[in-house]
């Protein structure tokens, strides 16, 4: 342990500085996410993801939006781990025979008024699981879907670039 308390004081500290975060649509994007979610749901936007099945590949980007360049909190958006909490549930994956009941009883527990979105190719169409004996394909073969984003996986700016349109698709819903 002295050994490596020495080292660390003879090195230092060695880390990266933090990303200036200048990617104009980023900001744009962000911008309109943070004035939509003000409008509609008083400045805070609760989100409760849930893996119905997936590679990961979906949820490694989803948690890219908590980091410090994308920040997704800043434009007033968060995660929840309860969907009792949430006014939107992201979905990824194929929803296999084994997380349908669950994901059932998020989408049940998940108080109206309420968005599902599917995330990644798989959640929007089965990819290539399908459906099968293990795999009910895509999340909207198990619940009703508000939104989809596409792609395998979708980038962070892709997944809140989907949020704000569902967002507008609901805002357009509404009386």
């Amino acid at each position: 342990m002295l050994r490596i308390l020495a080292k660390i004081q003879k090195i230092g500290i060695v880390t990266e500085p933090l990303p200036k975060i200048d990617e104009p649509v980023l900001q744009q994007v962000g911008e309109q996410l943070k004035a939509k979610v003000g409008e509609l749901f008083g400045g805070s936007l609760a989100i409760r993801q849930v893996d119905a099945g997936s590679c990961n590949g979906c949820e490694l980007e989803i948690n890219a939006l908590g980091n410090p360049y994308y920040g997704i909190e800043r434009f007033g958006v968060h995660f929840v781990a309860s969907p009792r909490h949430a006014d939107m549930l992201l979905v990824t994956g194929p929803v296999s025979r084994h997380m349908e009941a669950a994901l059932k009883r998020a989408y049940d527990a998940t108080p109206e008024p309420k968005l599902v979105i599917a995330v990644g190719e798989c959640g929007a169409c089965g990819g290539e699981f399908g459906v099968s004996y293990a795999s009910c394909g895509a999340v909207a073969n198990v619940v009703p879907v508000d939104g989809v984003i596409r792609g395998c996986p979708p980038t962070p700016l892709d997944l809140m670039r989907g949020i704000l349109e569902a967002i507008g698709k609901f805002q357009a819903k509404r009386p």
